[in-house]
């Protein structure tokens, strides 16, 4: 038998458990307040020092936003989003001693609709965020998700941008010396200061908000999106999907109100969970633009993650010991166990592992800073046959004939077929893109073991009378997107703008190879050359 207290007592290791430092590690005066991680020990005062600066850091480094550019904060209430509104508030204070250069937009997605809130829920969280945008002074726009109905097909076309060439450095110190003089004008004459442009534009934002300017949701908007919703079966689709209409919402609200960068609130811990997430959901191609610090795939509207160097731990410390206010709203998660979708349970496998082992999330982190995309890089001249149509990425799915995804299409098409049918073989594979056999060979007869071709009665494929097409929209997405589409039970339920595009873009691919095609007289000649 073991007799650990008898022979082994002095012997076994005792865990020790690490001792707050007295001194901050960074003034050697103060009394520690916080450890973020080991030997990074804070007071007060360094702590919002370090928070502070890691944000003018960032923004400094990458040097996306121009002076004078309008810049739109997508706020969610969380507590990220809300303390990367108060860090812009900071930069853009008098006392700021670096202050920052751009006019700042607030940008609030409504998503009851799609969780199952009450309209009076929903009322109640949107009153807790109105009274923090009106204190920032900052113009905000309130939109619901059922507005997604209502938007134009445009919103799916890459906008051009204003230079059509990436930043650079010479740019950016023209930008800066063009502001120069505008600043001493702007000092010269009180009237025309920021602050009181922001205050302007604050008040009409309120002012829009009780004229009802902004449209209004219905119960037949609230329903559809509802019913959009159901038709999808799975969590995992469900998320997506609901990420996919939120970004097209911000993107719209940008453009019509003429933002040319948008600011979300992406912390290091979210994009660590966001990185695995997406390789999952099969989104490997498009990795560096989902989890990188800017993402101009849209052209005129960049994305930029300023918070990306943040963990989730920085964040709750600097809220409250700061007194950022933050709301929470629930969502589609709210409440779901861990293995209700992809998302949640890499969220909850990212979080348990970063307890354990507190190098986690950065490790992943710091693997996402390396990548780059394959893919050419976009602008406006790429061909919108060349992008996703809900994502807008580059579509990943028009590779070689021997690859891992034609590979996957040929395994999908197999597993659909009934039975090996007589024209199939043991070895024989169908051709890239093909239809399954279950609907490729409706048009054939099977008696006498003869195909007789196609049919010409009703309902044949060169009948007259057969049921209309519905728009193909697998040809227009990338492998991601084809999944989400591929949980939905029904096509219609999508967003009118939606179903136009792709009904566009098929439109024009039948025009590019139009002159390809046989006409109807000569397709009906040509059995009768053959004699058939």
């Amino acid at each position: 038998m073991c007799q650990v207290d008898e022979e082994y007592n002095g012997q076994l290791d005792h865990r020790v458990t690490p001792r707050v430092s007295k001194k901050c590690v960074k003034c050697k005066e103060n009394t520690t307040v916080l450890i973020i991680r080991a030997g990074d020990a804070f007071c007060r005062g360094c702590f919002k020092e370090y928070f502070i600066h890691k944000f003018r850091a960032m923004l400094g480094k990458n040097r996306v936003i121009f002076p004078g550019e309008k810049v739109l904060l997508a706020v969610s209430g969380g507590p990220a989003s809300s303390s990367m509104l108060s860090q812009v508030q900071e930069g853009l204070s008098r006392d700021a001693p670096k202050k920052l250069r751009f006019v700042p937009g607030i940008i609030y997605i409504d998503e009851g609709g799609a969780s199952g809130q009450s309209m009076e829920e929903r009322k109640r969280a949107v009153a807790q965020l109105e009274s923090v945008f009106r204190a920032t002074n900052y113009h905000y726009h309130i939109v619901h998700l059922e507005q997604v109905l209502s938007l134009p097909s445009s919103v799916l076309e890459a906008g051009s941008s204003a230079t059509g060439k990436p930043p650079t450095g010479s740019s950016y110190k023209a930008a800066v010396d063009h502001l120069i003089p505008t600043r001493k004008n702007q000092n010269q004459h009180p009237d025309l200061s920021v602050e009181n442009a922001q205050s302007h534009l604050s008040n009409l934002s309120m002012q829009e908000v009780q004229n009802g300017v902004t449209s209004p949701i219905t119960p037949e908007h609230t329903q559809a999106l509802k019913r959009l919703f159901a038709s999808v079966r799975t969590p995992t689709a469900k998320e997506d999907l609901l990420h996919t209409l939120r970004q097209h919402l911000i993107l719209h609200t940008a453009r019509t109100q003429g933002y040319t960068k948008v600011m979300m609130g992406d912390s290091c811990s979210r994009l660590a969970i966001k990185l695995l997430s997406n390789i999952s959901l099969g989104r490997g191609a498009s990795l560096a633009t989902d989890t990188g610090f800017s993402d101009p795939r849209h052209g005129d509207v960049v994305i930029v993650r300023p918070m990306r160097d943040y963990s989730s731990k920085e964040i709750a410390y600097y809220n409250r010991m700061f007194d950022i206010p933050s709301v929470f709203i629930p969502g589609l998660d709210s409440k779901a166990q861990d293995k209700a979708s992809i998302q949640r349970l890499t969220e909850s496998f990212v979080t348990k592992l970063q307890t354990d082992f507190p190098s986690t999330v950065s490790t992943i982190y710091r693997t996402s800073e390396k990548l780059h995309t394959a893919c050419p890089p976009q602008n406006t001249n790429t061909q919108l046959s060349a992008k996703c149509l809900l994502c807008v990425c580059a579509l990943d799915t028009k590779l070689e004939e021997f690859s891992a995804y034609q590979a996957t299409l040929i395994s999908e098409q197999l597993s659909q077929r009934r039975g090996p049918g007589p024209e199939f073989t043991p070895g024989t594979t169908a051709a890239p893109g093909s239809p399954p056999a279950s609907s490729a060979g409706q048009g054939h007869s099977s008696g006498g073991g003869q195909s007789q071709g196609c049919e010409t009665g009703d309902g044949g494929c060169c009948s007259s009378a057969k049921e209309p097409e519905t728009v193909d929209l697998k040809s227009l997405l990338c492998y991601s997107c084809r999944l989400t589409i591929k949980d939905m039970t029904a096509l219609d339920a999508l967003p009118q703008y939606i179903l136009s595009e792709a009904e566009r873009r098929r439109s024009q691919m039948r025009e590019e190879i139009s002159e390809f095609l046989l006409d109807e007289e000569e397709d009906e000649a040509i059995p009768r050359v053959n004699g058939s």
